[in-house]
This record gives structure tokens, sequence and C-alpha cells, in this order.
């Protein structure tokens, strides 16, 4: 196994094979890019706690040294900014399998197309251009996803969950305090799924969308700029609409318990806003 210990910035490139990345970071900045070229790391900051490096078996671990247990969650949030946050870029094939992994901070991965996982209790995070399954999890902070095709699950406790520029064939987006806007651009059989508990969701698709809508809100109002969906029907403050667009063959449903719903319309390239030609 190789392994390098950095405690200043410097950039390490591996010449032998990587086909899946790992990385465990406590605080700071984390950028991950397909690359056509050989692995690389680049640590451009580093505080008193050392990055680690390992590479074995085609596997390349980023981590941070385990930092001790300490009782007082005053000296934790303290240290996190301190003694272990890091600037880290890692360029790696765009076939590599990743698990990325950071407590506190900013994440953003571009390029890959096989599997990724995301997990961040307190940042922000960007997925783009993203292929295969995507699986990103934050705490507290906002996820943005641009460009991202395949199989995508976006999570978040406290923050907003923004999707654009997408043509996923499965998305689930679920915050339980945020709101949630989509942009897709969908093939048709894609599944959508978008919930929240406290927080608004507006979705724009296709005007020549093939779905299957279940829009469902409990406090407050359904919107929709197509004619198939119509106005919100219930009992009480409970609110659904159903519709179907074009051929139906894909699902989009959507619920949020306290907010509003809004379904738009983007106009096909040829037409103009009614549809028409122009």
């Amino acid at each position: 196994m190789a392994s390098w210990t950095v405690d200043s910035p410097q950039r390490l490139t591996l010449e032998e094979p990587v086909t899946r990345l790992d990385v465990r970071l406590i605080t700071g900045r984390l950028n991950v890019v397909a690359t056509d070229g050989p692995a690389r790391v680049d640590v451009t900051r580093v505080s008193s706690r050392p990055v680690i490096v390992e590479h074995q078996d085609g596997t390349l671990v980023v981590r941070h040294p385990h930092p001790p247990r300490w009782p007082g969650l005053a000296w934790w949030l303290g240290q996190l900014g301190r003694r272990f946050r890091a600037e880290v870029s890692i360029a790696v094939p765009a076939e590599v399998q990743a698990d990325l992994r950071l407590v506190d901070g900013a994440l953003v991965v571009s390029g890959l197309r096989r599997d990724t996982q995301v997990d961040v209790t307190s940042g922000q995070v960007t997925l783009r251009g993203l292929r295969g399954r995507t699986a990103a999890k934050v705490i507290s902070g906002p996820v943005e996803a641009l460009g991202v095709s395949g199989d995508l699950t976006l999570e978040t406790v406290s923050g907003e969950v923004i999707l654009a520029e997408s043509a996923a064939d499965r998305v689930h987006a679920n915050t339980v305090s945020g709101a949630i806007t989509c942009d897709l651009d969908n093939p048709r059989h894609s599944e959508i799924r978008l919930s929240t508990i406290s927080g608004g969701i507006t979705v724009r698709v296709r005007q020549d969308s093939d779905l299957a809508v279940h829009l469902h809100t409990t406090s407050g109002r359904i919107t929709s700029g197509f004619p198939q969906v119509g106005g919100a029907a219930g009992f009480g403050a409970v609110k659904d609409s159903h519709g179907v667009l074009g051929g139906g063959d894909g699902k989009l449903w959507a619920s949020a318990t306290s907010g509003s719903i809004a379904l738009l319309a983007r106009p096909v390239e040829g037409t103009d806003a009614e549809g028409g030609l122009p």
C-alpha cells in the first residue's frame, strides 16, 4: 500500500489505476472531478492536522486522521474550524465509484459516470454532469444538481433542493424543512418523487412530457400550467390534483405537508409559450 501524510500544500499524481474513491474529511472544501489522465490529489490548504492519502488495490483513500473523543460539544465545533480544515481537489477517471463524506464544508463533484454517494453533515453540495446512480444526503444545507442523469436521490433535513437541466430516469428528492425546485427534461418512463414537510415545491417539465401526475398538499395551494392537471380538490385543507400528460408513461408525484406546489410548463424548442409554432 502506498501512503502519504500531507501536512503542507502538495500535489500527488498516482500512476497506478484507480477504480474506487473514498474520502473522509472533517471540515473544509472538497472538489472531485473526472479526468482522462492519471488520478491526482491536490491539497491546497491544510491546518495542523494533516491529510492522509492511501492507495491500495485500485482504491484511493483521502482522509483526516480520526479526531480524539472529547466530551464537550463546544470543543468539537471549535476544533473543526481550526485544526482539521483542509481544501482538497481530486481528479479521478470518470468510471470511478465514489463515496464522499464531509462533516462540515462545501463539496462539489462533477463528471463521474458510475455510482456516487455523498454525505455532508453541515454544508453545501453541488453535483454536476453525473451519470449512473447518485445519492446525496445533507443534514443542514442545500443540495444543487445540474445536468444529472441516471438514478438520483437527494435528501436534506434542513436545506433547499435544486435540480436543473437534468434528464434523470429516476428522481427522489426529500427534505424535512426546505423548498424543492426542479426543472426537468426527462425521458419517457421516468419516475419523479418529490416530498417536503415544511416548504414549497416548484417543478417545471416540458409541455410534451409523458407523465401521470399526482400532486398533494395538506396546507397550501396547488397551481398548474397544464390544463390536464386541474384545480386542487379535497376535504378541508387537504388538496389533491391528478392528471395525465401525453401518454402518461412516466410518473410525477409531489407532496408537501406545509407548503404550496406549482407545476409549470416549459415550452418545447420551436414553439411559443402557448405551445404553437412561432
